[in-house]
């Protein structure tokens, strides 16, 4: 059975109703005006129009003055550390920083005392699944200032990167995917009027023209990436994660149905045929990725494919109840760790992503930490969650340094990171846009 080949409406019709209704499902204020249209990498809107805290309607920035003096800095683009340190952020964006005696302070400005602790610019979790505003809370403050979301089932995201927006402190800068493209959409075809046709298909969202479909109308309510699948998925039993749900060119018509709107996609994923399938039709990064084998990760770093391996979630299925999904956890973790140092050592770029979902918002930390315990050296495992995911992003410019022109986010740490990379998991302090949290 095919779908009529009606195009979704236009964004300007459609997208203010859509955040209104995503604003109600994750407990947020509805807003108004449409979202700003960028494609630079994979946020577009979600990274650097929202980075310098500006909120839409007038112009006024959604960013605090605030200067962090005495602690020691960590750059984790060079490695530069200096000690008694001051950054200076001025309306949500770091206007200086450096040695205390070398950088100009306001007078008068709100002060932050940071003696005792190192200052980091705020992590990334590069695979999350926000649906709340309290989950949105919980991240920003565990210190992911900024994310990527792993999908939602009503575009609650969409409603999330818009909080963020209007208010920092309350949710990371998030890079929102919209809907899951994936077979069996179940309740999401209640997501928008435009996706109920979808439900009378009796093999699911399968055929070129049902994942265009999933594509545009997403794309069409402003997600600034496409999330699918490769493989079921590890974290229900009933399932088995190295099965095989979407083929090469069914991918392939997803990516180029994503790429003519200049956007990338993220692709969940377990066995080696299915990453390889993955990362040939085109995907910007691999999710998951426990079985990937050295032939794919080849290929990913000759495209510069990135790989999220999302350990966090791996390590958690370990801890469950259910044996089935414990057996599973013990099984993949050593698998998967394996695969990222393999992935490191080839020079395939790495971004840490917790995959929290369903309530739970894991510490970002938690996934460095297990990227320093696959066998990184603790300031490639810190880069993982500032640089590395930020670039993935497209946010480099403005996310994961604490340098001029990047946004006002850090975390304190009581101690040094580069020694001890668990204490990124409880951070003493969280500055999200120059505002203390």
């Amino acid at each position: 059975m095919c779908l009529e080949a009606t195009p979704p409406p236009p964004p300007s019709v459609t997208r203010r109703g859509v955040l209104a209704g995503a604003a109600a499902l994750a407990g947020t204020v509805a807003v108004s005006g449409t979202a700003a249209a960028s494609s630079a990498g994979e946020a577009g809107a979600a990274g650097a129009a929202s980075s310098a805290g500006t909120a839409r309607g007038g112009g006024t920035p959604a960013g605090g003055d605030l200067v962090i003096r005495g602690g020691t800095l960590l750059d984790p683009a060079t490695g530069e550390v200096t000690e008694n340190a001051v950054v200076v952020i001025e309306r949500g964006t770091v206007r200086a920083a450096g040695r205390e005696g070398t950088v100009a302070v306001p007078q008068g400005a709100e002060t932050l005392d940071a003696h005792g602790h190192w200052v980091l610019p705020g992590l990334v979790d590069a695979h999350i699944h926000l649906s709340t505003a309290a989950e949105a809370r919980d991240a920003v403050r565990q210190g992911a200032t900024s994310a990527r979301s792993g999908s939602t089932t009503f575009y609650q995201d969409i409603a999330v990167r818009e909080l963020a927006r209007h208010s920092p402190a309350l949710a990371p800068r998030l890079t929102a995917a919209g809907v899951f493209v994936t077979p069996d959409l179940g309740d999401t075809v209640l997501a928008d009027p435009d996706l109920t046709p979808l439900a009378r298909l009796g093999d699911g969202v399968r055929s070129a023209e049902a994942l265009r479909r999933v594509v545009e109308v997403n794309l069409a309510r402003g997600a600034d990436v496409i999330k699918t699948r490769v493989n079921e998925r590890a974290g229900l039993p009933e399932q088995d994660p190295l099965a095989q749900v979407y083929s090469y060119e069914q991918l392939a018509e997803i990516v180029a149905a994503a790429r003519r709107r200049g956007k990338g996609v993220l692709c969940h994923s377990y066995s080696e045929q299915g990453c390889h399938d993955a990362v040939t039709a085109g995907i910007r990064s691999l999710e998951h990725g426990a079985f990937v084998g050295e032939r794919t990760l080849r290929e990913m770093r000759r495209r510069g494919t990135y790989f999220t391996p999302t350990l966090t979630a791996i390590a958690g299925l370990a801890e469950s109840t259910n044996p089935i999904l414990a057996e599973r956890g013990r099984a993949y973790l050593p698998v998967l760790k394996r695969a990222v140092l393999a992935a490191h050592e080839l020079g395939v770029p790495l971004a840490a992503g917790t995959d929290s979902s369903g309530g739970t918002v894991r510490p970002i930390g938690r996934e460095v930490e297990l990227m320093r315990a696959a066998g990184l050296p603790a300031l490639d495992a810190i880069r993982t969650a500032t640089t590395g995911a930020a670039r993935l992003l497209g946010v480099d410019r403005s996310v994961g340094r604490l340098t001029r022109g990047h946004a006002g986010d850090a975390i304190l740490v009581p101690g040094d990171p580069l020694t001890d990379v668990t204490l990124l998991k409880n951070p003493t302090r969280v500055i999200r846009a120059g505002i203390p949290l």
